[in-house]
């Protein structure tokens, strides 16, 4: 006589959130996350807030399509509705093939989601193991060794990992239980992949000597949660007193007069709140010896993956990189129309019909002059920004406007000659410039550390 078929227990479903919030599973077709799938849809309660899965077809194998119809198949006999979205999976960015498929996949599931949906995800005890010992041969921190948090914002959604307390054993066994079929990822076998190496060679020759090695290093993750959330409070706190007005720019005196060790956790809190990649490891070490130690004229920089941080006097500025206006370009414009800038940002007549006359939009040249309001001559407009303190990466960007003669009427909107302005206030209008970078950036104090998983 057999006994009944084992179950999985499921902690509630964490967070301030109304009964109704639908339950979205990030479904892979493997055993995790079909033994999730499964669980789920075999409870009621959870059922009713509206569940639908998310298959996410990397294309990095032959067989990738056939995995999208078995889980297909699979949703169809549960009654479950999924979305199958492909994306480009390439490592572009030298993180590596695992990264750059957990990038793609993270950047389609949140293109997915709506608002305050909750992104259910398989991963596991034994998970966690082996993130937990990835991040400490990379020599992380407090917030990298708390490795996956069980339920976490996800953008506009919210992430849930309600299996990460249970043993793959214990999925197997319920998948054997039920009669669940699953695909197999010939990958997964392949270990040259860091992750797959710790899991079939490192972890089996742990627990052979310690049996709870994985229940260990996960519990040491949980610890590392605690620890970081603690630390996570006081960079809000230090993040506060060296902030400015504008959140991509920080105070390098007051930046200074922190400790060291507080200072470099609020330049990686700074910059992942930005929304930018994660610093490499020696990221922090660098800012602070080369931006921080450099003369405030230096003009020192610091890049990583597309981002930059610069040191201006005494402000730190982090960033995209950002593309100039090209020295060629050279548009007409009269104003009638706002003005697309090659670098993703506009130029626009506000409160008027269209300029007195047709002008020229161009990148800076070098060497311009204007004549402002109130000067009996012409200036070096170098000068000008200078004295109005416009650091160097907003001077690059700035689209010049000029007359059919070549006179320089404005620079962006910072800087407007003495007949353009006169122009402006007579008719009530005014001339707007918008950049990219313009955009607000997450709030800080709410972001995730980009360590966190």
């Amino acid at each position: 006589m057999t006994g009944p078929s084992p179950t999985l227990p499921l902690p509630p479903v964490p967070g301030p959130l109304p009964a109704a919030t639908p339950l979205v599973v990030g479904l892979s077709g493997g055993l995790d996350s079909t033994v999730l799938l499964h669980r789920l849809a075999g409870d009621p309660g959870l059922r009713a807030r509206g569940l639908r899965a998310i298959h996410v077809d990397h294309g990095l194998h032959p067989d990738s399509a056939a995995w999208g119809r078995a889980c297909a198949r699979e949703c169809a006999a549960l009654g479950i509705a999924l979305d199958i979205v492909a994306v480009d999976a390439r490592d572009a960015g030298g993180l590596g093939p695992e990264g750059a498929a957990r990038r793609a996949r993270h950047a389609a599931f949140e293109r997915l989601l709506g608002d305050d949906e909750v992104l259910v995800l398989a991963h596991h005890l034994d998970d966690q193991a082996e993130t937990f010992l990835l991040r400490a041969l990379r020599a992380s921190g407090p917030d990298g060794l708390a490795a996956m948090r069980p339920w976490r914002r996800f953008g506009r959604a919210w992430l849930w990992r309600p299996l990460l307390g249970l043993p793959r054993d214990a999925l197997r066994a319920y998948a054997q239980a039920h009669g669940l079929t699953w695909i197999e990822d010939p990958g997964n076998d392949d270990d040259r992949f860091d992750r797959n190496f710790l899991r079939a060679q490192v972890l089996p020759l742990l627990r052979g000597r310690w049996p709870h090695a994985s229940a260990a290093l996960a519990r040491s993750a949980a610890l590392g949660a605690d620890a970081a959330e603690l630390l996570h409070a006081g960079d809000v706190q230090a993040l506060a007193r060296v902030a400015t007005a504008d959140p991509r720019c920080l105070s390098v005196s007051a930046l200074c007069a922190l400790s060291r060790a507080r200072r470099q956790r609020v330049l990686r809190h700074w910059t992942g709140g930005l929304g930018l990649p994660p610093l490499p490891a020696q990221g922090v070490s660098r800012i602070e010896h080369d931006l921080l130690g450099a003369r405030p004229d230096a003009d020192a920089a610091f890049a990583w993956h597309g981002a930059r941080v610069r040191r201006w006097r005494d402000l730190l500025h982090a960033d995209v990189e950002r593309v100039t206006l090209p020295a060629d370009w050279s548009v007409a414009w009269d104003g009638r129309a706002p003005l697309p800038l090659p670098t993703g940002g506009t130029l626009a007549l506000e409160g008027a019909d269209a300029l007195p006359g047709t002008c020229r939009v161009h990148a800076r040249r070098g060497g311009e002059r204007i004549h402002r309001a109130g000067r009996a001559h012409s200036q070096a407009l170098k000068q000008v920004l200078q004295a109005l303190e416009v650091p160097p990466w907003v001077r690059a960007g700035l689209p010049m406007v000029s007359d059919d003669t070549g006179t320089v009427l404005a620079a962006g909107d910072l800087v407007l000659a003495a007949r353009l302005d006169a122009w402006l206030r007579e008719h009530d209008a005014r001339l707007r410039w918008t950049d990219p970078g313009d955009a607000p950036p997450p709030a800080l104090a709410d972001a995730c550390n980009p360590n966190c998983d």
